[in-house]
């Protein structure tokens, strides 16, 4: 993981070298697909752009993850998928057992979404525990774990302790949001979680990032990761293509 240990627009240079191209930024995009009516198709055109661009992982639902190792096997480009998604509020024997399996289907990140509700009622060691039942068994094959707290409906004191509770239980990264909530990643939220976490997790920013600009606030204010559906029009900007705005229909 790349050592964050400034602010602002020097952030870039650490990150990805003083002169960033397509393929640096690249490398920091989650390429995502998790809208439930997603088709195979859809699924191998992700990966085929993913392949092509070398973006840092797709990122798709559960039951797309076998098929996504295939369609990106001998690539290098790896599967991320998501747990107890987009609610949290499945039980964290339920979570494990979903990280698990998606492990043996061959996903190598994890993005979990924490129990907001747990949080919300101040029951700071459930959020823990329940962060840490995904966190063990990812770590027990290597595997990346991300944890989602769902910014949009946590206030600043609230995130505080999520981001806490996260790094307590040994989590990899932070993540803003599931993209399902009303809203999605912030510069403030970024450069708030970046300060809670420090230089030892990744912080990712999902939901809302549109284009290369959006994506370059959030790096500018502390993310490591950039989670977006959009991530080629992001790489196409970065090398200087124009674009239309359009993007692909998931």
């Amino acid at each position: 993981m790349h050592r964050v240990v400034d602010a602002g627009a020097a952030r870039i240079g650490l990150i990805l070298g003083e002169t960033a191209g397509a393929g640096d930024w690249a490398s920091l995009i989650d390429h995502t697909l998790l809208k439930p009516e997603a088709t195979e198709d859809d699924i191998r055109r992700l990966c085929e752009e993913a392949a092509r661009f070398h973006f840092a992982s797709v990122c798709v639902n559960p039951t797309w993850v076998r098929a996504s190792a295939c369609h990106l096997h001998g690539t290098g480009v790896p599967v991320c998928t998501v747990i107890g998604f987009p609610l949290g509020a499945t039980l964290p024997d339920v979570k494990a057992y979903e990280a698990r399996r998606a492990i043996y289907d061959g996903a190598r990140e994890v993005d979990m979404v924490i129990n907001i509700g747990a949080l919300r009622s101040n029951d700071d060691c459930a959020v823990e525990h329940d962060i840490r039942s995904v966190v063990e068994v990812a770590h027990e094959t290597n595997v990346t774990c991300k944890v989602i707290i769902e910014t949009a409906l946590l206030t600043d004191e609230e995130k505080v302790r999520a981001c806490l509770a996260a790094k307590r239980a040994g989590a990899d990264f932070v993540k803003t949001s599931t993209g399902f909530a009303k809203g999605g990643a912030t510069v403030a939220d970024i450069a708030l979680m970046r300060r809670t976490v420090g230089a030892e997790l990744g912080v990712k920013a999902s939901g809302g990032v549109r284009g290369l600009d959006d994506a370059r606030r959030m790096v500018e204010a502390g993310a490591t990761r950039i989670g977006a559906s959009v991530g080629v029009k992001i790489a196409q900007e970065a090398a200087g293509v124009k674009t239309n705005g359009a993007t692909t229909a998931y």
